[in-house]
């Protein structure tokens, strides 16, 4: 499975922004499907996952309420919806995809990635 992240860009605070994770070469209907997300001289964190087997969702509490992850079955993508954007949501936005039926949310478990898109928040 090839991933495919897209939607990042240069946003004010308080905007939004929608990125995009396009699977190919297999569904995305198996896999659990997490965003993660690194700033400049930070670790990489998991932000939020939707599952498998009954897209239950599992979000940060640094962006609970503000982003929203979601499925588009028939384009093979999973999207991240992230408004009341802060300056501290810069970084770059990774998708990727463990083939298991809950989310795990640990970079080490994850069997497929993206390259990322990069996320600044600035005015």
């Amino acid at each position: 499975v090839q991933l495919v992240e897209s939607g990042g860009g240069l946003v004010q605070p308080g905007g939004s922004l929608r990125l995009s994770c396009a699977g190919s070469g297999g569904t995305l209907d198996y896999y659990a499907i997490g965003w993660f997300r690194q700033a400049p001289g930070k670790e990489r964190e998991g932000v939020s996952c939707i599952s498998s087997n009954d897209d239950s969702t599992y979000y940060a509490d640094s962006v609970k309420g503000r982003f929203t992850i979601s499925r588009d079955n028939a384009k093979n993508t999973v999207n991240l919806q992230m408004n009341s954007l802060k300056p501290e949501d810069t970084a770059v936005y990774y998708c990727a995809a463990e083939l298991a039926p809950y989310c795990t949310v640990v970079a080490a478990t994850m069997d497929y990635w993206g390259k990322g898109t990069l996320v600044t928040v600035s005015s």
